[in-house]
């Protein structure tokens, strides 16, 4: 039996030698293909990164990750060599024990961290993120949102004097850069440029507003334009009223430059996939009617009240757009900053 596995596996490495480096790539890729189809199907796979790059923060550069569900990670042995923790001296392989009982992490099992910890972290804190980097590796991370929380707790236990090596107070000095930085800019933000995920992350963030703004099916006609929104264009165009109720095409490009160009971002585009025009001046629908009633018709209300300010302050249409264009400019993804999931109060 052995003597027939020793040809085989000859066999195998004399076939293998035969192959171009493309092959034998193809060959892996399958291969390790059926492995994660395995894994997935038994419940044991891990997540995996989208997105890795290098943050550098006061001066350190750290490895880190954002994952498929969009958890944000920092390698922990990437962080742990920007502090300067490293597995030997005073931090040995056995743990020591927070105040709950709990064995904390290898970067804050100092002895003379145990009193700070609980008044950052949580228990559930320590537990690290297993995943598999873009390349497949098996990694630890920690959840990028806590990072801030750590180094609190070093500086917490500087600060008390408790902290009497040179080492640990060299950490702790780490840990006050990197905090330092973290309050300018977020480390969620910085992780998403670090990675490049933040075009994604905006995109969402885009199209999640957007969900707010739009229905799926149209509603039935209501007037939504006050007849002074109209009257206010005719005296600012110098145009008389008698042709009022039989406007000129004109007035509904008017209509989306003023109002809907400026109220979100892409939001034009989005109303004219949902409602195209089918022929010069025509569309099924009025563009309000798909706007959503908790949302996008408030914000239209709004919207139109302040323009008829800025109509009534103009004594020309030229006088109106400079102020339009100053007061209200027209919204796009790079000159607005959405924040997802907060879109209770609606800014203009």
């Amino acid at each position: 039996m052995d003597e027939e596995f020793t040809l085989q596996r000859q066999g195998g490495i004399a076939r293998a030698k035969k192959l171009s480096s493309e092959e034998r790539s193809e060959i892996s890729r399958k291969a390790a293909d059926t492995r994660w189809a395995k894994a997935e199907a038994e419940g044991k796979i891990l997540p995996r990164a989208t997105h890795s790059g290098e943050l550098q923060i006061g001066g350190l550069s750290i490895k880190c990750a954002v994952l498929q569900d969009g958890t944000r990670v920092i390698t922990e042995t990437a962080f742990m060599k920007a502090l300067g923790v490293y597995y030997s001296g005073w931090l040995s392989t056995r743990r020591e024990e927070s105040d709950s009982g709990e064995k904390v992490p290898n970067y804050i099992s100092h002895k003379a961290l145990i009193p700070y910890i609980s008044d950052h972290l949580n228990p559930e804190d320590y537990d690290s993120v297993w995943y598999r980097s873009e390349k497949g590796t098996k990694s630890r991370g920690i959840r990028a949102e806590i990072i801030p929380k750590i180094c609190e707790i070093w500086m917490d236990a500087r600060n008390a004097g408790v902290l009497t090596g040179e080492t640990a107070k060299a950490i702790a000095a780490r840990a006050e850069i990197m905090l330092r930085a973290l309050a300018r800019v977020g480390i969620t933000a910085l992780v998403d440029e670090a990675t490049g995920y933040q075009e994604i992350r905006d995109r969402q963030a885009l199209q999640a507003l957007l969900d707010q703004y739009l229905r799926k099916e149209f509603a039935t006609w209501a007037k939504r334009f006050p007849d002074e929104f109209y009257h206010e264009i005719y005296r600012l165009r110098g145009w008389t009223l008698q042709d009022f109720h039989k406007r000129p095409g004109i007035v509904g490009k008017y209509t989306t430059d003023i109002v809907y160009e400026r109220m979100a971002p892409e939001l034009v585009e989005e109303l004219e996939k949902k409602n195209p025009s089918l022929s010069p001046g025509y569309r099924r629908q009025k563009h309000h009617q798909w706007l959503t009633e908790d949302v996008g018709h408030p914000a239209l209300s709004k919207h139109i009240d302040n323009v008829i300010v800025l109509m009534r302050a103009s004594d020309n249409w030229d006088m109106f757009k400079r102020l339009l264009d100053r007061s209200l400019p027209k919204r796009t993804a790079a000159n607005t900053f959405i924040m997802p999931g907060l879109f209770d109060d609606i800014e203009y």
